[in-house]
């Protein structure tokens, strides 16, 4: 599923949807908007090959932390997952093997980076301009999700750290770990996956934690023949188990929107940290004074073991500076290393390409967004007509399956291009009040939940203090929100257009099974 980007010269750059980013966001808008007869369209990707945060992150030990029956598109269950959280190799095969079973690649154009867009009013159009040429179209998707730039520490001296030094987003395969002292910086998603995956062929790990974590132990284990069996031949099988683990995950949405409710949740979890962790010292170290949902809530079963390991060391303190080979704390703990690895996430709260997007007045999205990104329901902005944001601002928990939120603005999406169509409208473009009014609203309800009342500092904030990631409300009110397409609140602009190119598109495999085992 890769793409020659010298062939672009003799193909269509003028089409009627461009989607930005080839991962699980730009896949799934591919297939849907051709689905619903929005065909004339291109995903155009920077990297080599479709993947987006599963293509880059292939450290040891990267899974996902959602159940893998959640985190697969609902139009194309994969019965043959090996285990309940599925690894990154098998999770980035999924998506390549969906991609092209339903044909994605004839609209897919990798290597090509975007280097700016801008709203072309008079011709109702947005002009791209990328490292393969000029491109146009009448509707642009943003796909680059927000696990996209990797975040790396300003420590001094690290620059001139004398081994490799190592973001768990850009892992470095020659690295050879065995029997070398690993130095780990973080103590987040990332890092909880890591450390066990390494700790064992590793001298020694120095894990730098600046915050403490709430972590719950992670039910992972390899699918039983029987339920395997059962998810290949029962139909009904894969939809109870999917709303099964949907209705649990709602469970800790509920209580993170009451924090009262979360007090078992967090006993749990002190549970878990004393029956894996015997010494008194560590534990008080790994005892987090926040409320458990306030930072992304973490889960593992192998994390507080592997700190347990006599030649696992846990340095409770930021690293403020390297000096040769030793890395120094900010309460001035000193540890040798080898080898640095940077488990330090993502620029979660910098939507990519912000910086490159220009609207109806020339300013950028990251112009437009001075005191920290918003948008109406999560996927349009005023000021940016017929631009369509996947998982944007506030529109994401702490606990949904981030592919049932896009699933659901993508139903919003096609019902959006549709109502345009009918119409035969230029643009639609949210209008300044229903989006200011939305927020408010929004920022209102956040109050109360522990994402903002959880006396934490997260990247669910933004540096004023802003919510700028958490939707507050339950799941189900947000595909309630999404299900249909409120004209009223846009304002839409002639004059009639002529009906866009369209080429519905179905799987290569109408009733057979794919490559994966996905009844297409």
């Amino acid at each position: 599923m890769q793409h020659d980007p010298s062939r672009g010269a003799s193909e269509a750059k003028d089409v009627h949807a461009i989607v930005i980013g080839a991962g699980f966001s730009g896949i799934g808008a591919a297939i849907r908007l051709r689905q619903e007869g929005f065909g004339d369209l291109l995903v155009l990707e920077k990297a080599p090959q479709l993947g987006g945060t599963w293509r880059e992150n292939t450290y040891p030990g990267c899974a996902c932390d959602v159940p893998s029956s959640l985190y697969s598109y609902s139009f194309s269950p994969n019965p043959g997952w090996s285990r309940l959280f599925a690894g990154q190799q098998e999770i980035h095969d999924y998506l390549r093997t969906t991609a092209e079973q339903y044909g994605v690649g004839e609209a897919l154009r990798c290597g090509v980076r975007v280097l700016r867009a801008c709203w072309d009013r008079s011709a109702g159009r947005w002009r791209l301009e990328t490292t393969d040429g000029d491109y146009s179209s009448e509707v642009l998707v943003m796909a680059t999700g927000p696990w996209h730039r990797p975040r790396r520490p300003e420590v001094l001296g690290l620059a001139e750290f004398p081994g490799p030094v190592v973001h768990t987003a850009q892992w470095d395969h020659t690295v050879d770990l065995a029997g070398r002292r690993v130095a780990v910086v973080g103590s987040g998603a990332s890092a909880v996956q890591v450390v066990p995956a390494i700790e064992e062929q590793a001298a020694a790990v120095h894990v730098f934690q600046r915050t403490a974590q709430w972590i719950l132990p992670k039910p992972d284990f390899p699918v039983p023949r029987a339920l395997g069996w059962c998810l290949h031949h029962l139909p009904g099988a894969q939809r109870a188990m999917r709303s099964a683990q949907f209705r649990m995950q709602e469970g800790f949405g509920y209580a993170f929107r009451h924090p009262r409710l979360v007090r078992p949740l967090q006993a749990a979890a002190r549970a878990h940290l004393h029956l894996a962790v015997r010494d008194r010292r560590l534990r008080q170290a790994l005892t987090p004074h926040y409320t458990l949902g306030c930072k992304r809530l973490l889960t593992s079963s192998t994390y507080y073991p592997a700190l347990a390991r006599p030649h696992v060391h846990l340095h409770p303190t930021a690293v403020s500076a390297a000096r040769g080979n030793r890395l120094i704390g900010a309460d001035g703990t000193q540890a040798e290393a080898d080898v640095v690895i940077l488990a330090t996430g993502f620029h979660i709260g910098e939507l990519p390409l912000a910086r490159r997007v220009h609207g109806t007045d020339g300013l950028t999205l990251h112009e437009t967004w001075a005191e920290g990104p918003e948008a109406y329901l999560g996927t349009t902005v005023s000021g940016f007509p017929n631009l369509f944001l996947l998982l944007g601002p506030n529109i994401l928990s702490g606990s949904t399956s981030a592919i049932t939120v896009l699933e659901a603005q993508l139903t919003y999406l096609c019902a959006a291009l549709t109502h345009r169509r009918r119409g035969g409208y230029t643009s639609v473009d949210v209008k300044p009040a229903v989006q200011a009014a939305y927020n408010t609203a929004l920022q209102d309800a956040l109050r109360t939940t522990v994402y903002d009342a959880g006396h934490c500092s997260s990247y669910y904030l933004s540096p004023s203090g802003r919510n700028t990631f958490s939707w507050p409300w339950s799941t189900g009110r947000l595909i309630r929100r999404l299900s249909r397409f409120d004209p009223a609140a846009y304002a839409l602009q002639g004059p009639c257009l002529p009906s866009p190119r369209s080429a519905p598109i179905t799987p290569h495999h109408t009733s057979t099974v794919g490559k994966n085992g996905t009844s297409a």
